[in-house]
């Protein structure tokens, strides 16, 4: 009997003692997706998710935020993804393919916001459509992209068939074309590269027959 007891208090002691250091270690916060590996702190998630919703609306979803660019500044990823086909991971610093129907990367500079890459129908930043990119519209987009480059966030757009999830389905100009967009350092802004994925295509004012042209 006085065995059982003692097997009894051990037990209970035991169970607190494995209670009191759980209670010692509170939860981490969630890294930031900026590929530095540094924490982000509540109020900054909470200021990415505001901003997102004011450009995309209530069904906005943050994939990464932080010096995405590697340009010193702080940078929002947000998308609205198409639910029938849910298949990546927000919030990591890379992801597999997800299907969207828009997209944002907006930047904070001298505490205000502004929108620095926008995905719609078309690929456009402030100084026009993307180089390179497909003149008819797209419906949706399938969206992979990667934050723990050297280099900063990369994009990789490729116009899809929402109803499908396939890639061009049956859209001519746009079947199977994937734009690469990355941060130009000399530009200052995101743009696309061309096919060798070394050289960046300068914008065009308005959707024509598309002519690459590359940047001097």
């Amino acid at each position: 009997m006085k065995i059982r007891n003692l097997r009894v208090a051990l037990a209970l002691l035991f169970g607190t003692s494995v209670f009191w250091v759980a209670g010692c270690n509170p939860p981490q916060p969630a890294a930031s997706a900026s590929g530095r590996g540094h924490a982000s702190a509540p109020g900054e998630l909470a200021e990415a998710r505001q901003i997102a919703e004011a450009v995309l609306g209530q069904q906005a979803e943050v994939l990464a935020h932080g010096d995405l660019a590697r340009n010193g500044l702080e940078q929002v990823l947000a998308v609205n993804r198409f639910a029938k086909f849910r298949n990546g991971g927000a919030g990591s610093a890379s992801s597999s393919a997800i299907f969207i129907t828009r997209a944002a990367v907006l930047e904070k500079n001298e505490g205000k916001w502004s929108e620095v890459l926008r995905c719609d129908e078309h690929l456009k930043n402030p100084h026009g459509y993307l180089g390179g990119t497909p003149v008819a519209r797209a419906t949706g987009w399938q969206l992979e992209y990667a934050t723990d480059t050297n280099l900063g966030l990369e994009m990789k757009f490729t116009p899809v068939g929402l109803d499908t999830g396939k890639r061009g389905s049956g859209t001519g100009d746009l079947a199977g074309r994937t734009v690469v967009v990355r941060w130009n350092k000399k530009a200052k802004r995101y743009q696309s590269l061309d096919r060798s994925h070394e050289r960046y295509l300068i914008e065009v004012p308005a959707l024509e027959p598309p002519q690459s042209i590359l940047k001097r």
